[in-house]
């Protein structure tokens, strides 16, 4: 007993009671703000190796971003990252942060099956799919059932067997020898299921969206039902944004 007090006294206690309002420190990086001040918007665009940023009017797409901040290095007076970790929505037009618009990023619920809802706002088992992941956003999805963060309170936790799953969540681009195992996984999955994107690569391929090696086919005839943002999406970022797909309380 004396020696757990003294590691409680000396790192604090690790376990995080609200997993909804936890303010978070730089160097974080999270949802960013495009203000209207004038720069060199084609030498801002030309500074992102992954084209998230467009032009005319500046907007930056969060289902590309890096993170890397070398936008808001060079344009602090255009970009700046905030400690937003709430950057989850089940729309890919939501992921486009527009110049001047400062609001955060919401789950559109118009857009929710009411089976989801309905059926996952208890319990919700997942099978994770590593399609050619470069194990970042793995780690970070582990890291959500650990004793900080512990996505287990809620119901949630993954599953081994996609006959035992509720949904898939996918990391990685999508390589072409995971195409086909990553339709089979989900096709084994009983209706209704759910369907996350979770990281970069996911969403858009990331840095190897161009990649003859990638097969995203996939994802043609598949409803998304939740993107989540990151390189490597934050445990907050996915914790949060899963559940306020699946719950309107929690």
């Amino acid at each position: 007993m004396i020696n757990e007090a003294k590691i409680i006294w000396q790192n604090g206690k690790q376990y995080i009671p609200d997993l909804k309002n936890v303010q978070l420190k730089a160097p974080f990086r999270g949802r960013p703000i495009i203000t209207t001040a004038k720069v060199d918007e084609q030498a801002l665009a030309d500074l992102c190796p992954l084209g998230a940023i467009k032009t005319n009017p500046v907007s930056l797409d969060m289902g590309k971003c890096a993170f890397c901040g070398e936008c808001a290095l060079a344009f602090p007076e255009k970009i700046k990252f905030t400690q937003d970790y709430k950057i989850a929505t089940n729309t890919r037009e939501n992921l486009i942060i527009k110049e001047g618009d400062y609001k955060p990023v919401k789950i559109d619920k118009s857009k929710i099956r009411k089976s989801i809802k309905s059926i996952f706002n208890k319990s919700l088992k997942l099978r994770q799919v590593s399609a050619g992941g470069d194990n970042s956003c793995e780690m970070e999805l582990s890291a959500t059932g650990n004793p900080n963060f512990d996505i287990g309170r809620y119901g949630i936790s993954f599953t081994a067997s996609p006959r035992h799953a509720d949904g898939i969540i996918v990391t990685g681009p999508i390589s072409e020898n995971m195409a086909g195992p990553l339709r089979i996984a989900y096709d084994a999955i009983p209706e209704p299921k759910i369907f996350v994107l979770c990281g970069i690569d996911a969403i858009s391929g990331g840095i190897f969206a161009d990649s003859k090696a990638l097969d995203r086919s996939v994802l043609k005839n598949i409803k998304v039902d939740l993107y989540i943002p990151g390189n490597p999406s934050h445990p907050l970022t996915i914790i949060n944004g899963i559940l306020d797909l699946t719950r309107d309380k929690w």
